[in-house]
């Protein structure tokens, strides 16, 4: 019986150890369920290729109105290379010579499915292209998204946009640095630095000049979008109520206003410090002064030292006064090469005394120093309120005479192109699927059908929980022993509760059953000489109790009783020895001679016991 619910308890662990990696897989399979997008872009009139996961990828098409789009799995039109220089650098570099390519995902690829790839390292990057059509901002949103990954990671590079502002000289083969642009948004890393734009130019209604207004940093961990290798979907929302939104995966990880979470400010202060404005001579800033009033005590002795000598220290035995505590080393040689002309003299270098190793000290002891019981220092009246004190000068407030107010921030200089102008340390940057449109619908049905796919694709090639469990402890080795203990403790209990414990001579003993011992002659005597005691005792209780005239009617009574007590005493010495199944026949016998054998008395009083045993 042991053993098999041993093997029971066995089998049930192994059992949970299968349901749980089965459970795993389920999930895993949960994952890369998506949503049944609308069959208008599935019926779309575009090649079709399809994945080894049953994929079927069929470029995006726009579902609005659109002011941009750009899939690159066609043939690159419209895009244009900067052929001029960067400004302020280094000739060897200057040139925006950086080489572009149109391919595929290196990891997690759907067939067919292409995009722009920044190839080069420590270069300057320039590509554009013209919009389908200006946007213009007036009481329309500007959404704008794409798509990145950093197929390599990235070390230092970006990979933001810039929405070109519009104009009659815009000329894309000059695009650098310096041209003119309304909007930058995207990505951006250097160091451990990592950070999201969202920049636009704003006009001085003044002066007619542009400044760059920088959004707050989100309050979000961005790292991780910059070191998976996934594709991720950048997005910039801009409202006509001037509030903004940025969106990672469709996710808001940062959003404001354009008139207070903005750096600088849009609008310039109404005030400002006078320049002219100067701080007067006597102003007294002081909150506290020295008490004028406060004498220096007569015991006040400047002049002690801080240290004194110990005149209590005692030189150590055994100290060397007639040994340095540096020697020449014996061992140096004067190299072949030393010119003493050029080089002067030369002399061993110093090193450490050996016959003051194993000695207190070399060299002429001095007393050590200890502070002085009797120094107080320079003294310094003490410090009370100011009674002049004025508070800390500030210049006085003045009209600012660069002021203006721009309540309608959104409205900024219309866009007509679309650039990206990058410098990059790492390679294989990957960009996907812009669109540039006024309907979030529109955007996210364009996301759908191609950020979308991607995602599924990366999600059903993700390693199981194993892999990933063990790509960790590469990483961090001390993972290791957090697996270990993980899985020896389920194990443990599970064997410590399931698994017999073995059965000591203590639990054996106790559990032995009670054997009734057989009764031996010897025994049997024995009662016998304390029965015939309990007799005499009994006889003279009873002479005193009663009063008996007759001794022979006395006795006639008595034989009678003995006789009916032996009988009813027979009777249950008969049903005791059925009941008493461990006695031996033999024993119970000569038990019955021997108490038979003995007087009148005797028999009545050990009959009378076994009945009431």
């Amino acid at each position: 019986m042991h053993f098999q619910w041993d093997w029971l308890c066995l089998g049930v662990l192994i059992i949970g150890s299968v349901t749980a990696e089965i459970e795993n897989e389920e999930i895993l399979g949960a994952d890369v369920e998506v949503e049944d997008f609308d069959k208008q872009s599935q019926d779309a009139d575009v090649d079709e290729d399809e994945s080894s996961l049953g994929i079927v990828y069929q470029t995006p098409k726009p579902t609005g109105e659109v002011y941009f789009t750009e899939t690159f799995d066609g043939v690159l039109t419209g895009w244009i290379l900067s052929k001029t220089k960067k400004e302020d650098t280094d000739d060897n570099i200057a040139k925006y010579d950086g080489r572009w390519e149109v391919e595929e995902l290196k990891e997690n690829t759907v067939r067919g499915d292409r995009g722009l790839v920044l190839k080069s390292v420590a270069k300057h990057h320039a590509i554009s292209t013209m919009l389908t059509k200006a946007f213009i901002f007036d009481n329309k949103p500007l959404i704008v998204q794409y798509e990145v990954n950093f197929q390599e990671g990235i070390d230092c590079g970006g990979a933001y946009i810039k929405l070109l502002s519009s104009s009659n000289d815009l000329n894309l083969e000059y695009f650098f640095d310096k041209t003119p642009y309304t909007i930058m948004f995207g990505p951006d890393k250097c160091g451990e630095d990592y950070k999201l734009h969202f920049i636009f130019r704003h006009k001085n209604p003044k002066t007619g000049e542009y400044d760059e207004k920088h959004a707050k940093r989100p309050d979000v961990d961005l790292k991780k979008f910059y070191l998976d290798k996934k594709t991720h979907l950048y997005t910039l929302v801009l409202k006509p109520d001037d509030t903004f939104e940025m969106l990672i995966d469709q996710t808001v990880v940062s959003k404001g206003s354009l008139l207070e979470d903005m750096v600088p400010p849009v609008n310039p202060p109404r005030e400002i410090e006078d320049p002219a404005d100067k701080k007067p001579d006597d102003w007294d800033e002081r909150p506290k002064i020295p008490d004028p009033n406060a004498v220096k005590p007569d015991d006040w002795d400047e002049d002690e030292p801080s240290k004194i000598e110990d005149l209590d220290a005692v030189k150590p035995k055994g100290w060397l006064d007639d040994e340095p505590q540096y020697v020449p080393d014996p061992n140096a040689k004067k190299p072949k090469d030393w010119d003493e002309e050029m080089d002067g003299e030369w002399e061993a270098p110093q090193i450490p005394n050996p016959k003051c190793e194993t000695a207190p000290g070399c060299g002429i002891w001095v007393r050590p120093m200890k502070n002085n019981p009797k120094y107080k220092g320079k003294w310094k009246a003490p410090m009370i309120d100011n009674p002049n004190y004025q508070g800390i000068w500030s210049p006085r407030k003045i009209p600012n005479p660069d002021y203006f107010e721009d309540s309608h921030p959104f409205e900024m200089t219309a866009v007509s192109a679309i650039g990206l102008e990058l410098w990059s340390m790492t390679s294989d940057i990957y960009f996907d699927n812009f669109i540039i449109c006024s309907e979030k619908e529109v955007a996210d049905r364009w996301a759908a059908d191609g950020w979308g796919l991607k995602k599924l694709v990366a999600s059903a090639n993700e390693p199981g929980m194993f892999s990933q469990l063990v790509t960790a402890a590469e990483d961090h080795p001390w993972l290791w022993v957090l697996y270990v203990l993980t899985l020896a403790l389920p194990i443990g209990l599970g064997v410590l509760f399931c698994w017999p414990a073995k059965k000591t001579d203590e639990d054996i003993e106790f559990k032995k059953p009670a054997i009734s011992k057989a009764i031996t002659k010897g025994e049997i005597k024995q009662d016998r000489e304390e029965l015939e005691d309990d007799e005499i005792d009994l006889e003279e209780e009873k002479d005193n109790e009663d009063i008996v005239e007759d001794e022979d009617e006395g006795e006639g009574v008595e034989d009678i009783d003995e006789e009916e007590e032996n009988g009813v005493a027979d009777g249950g010495q008969e049903e005791g020895d059925k009941s008493n199944k461990s006695g031996s026949e033999d024993e119970m016998k000569e038990d019955d001679e021997s108490i038979s054998s003995g007087d009148g008395p005797l028999k009545s009083v050990r009959k009378r016991r076994v009945r009431k045993d």
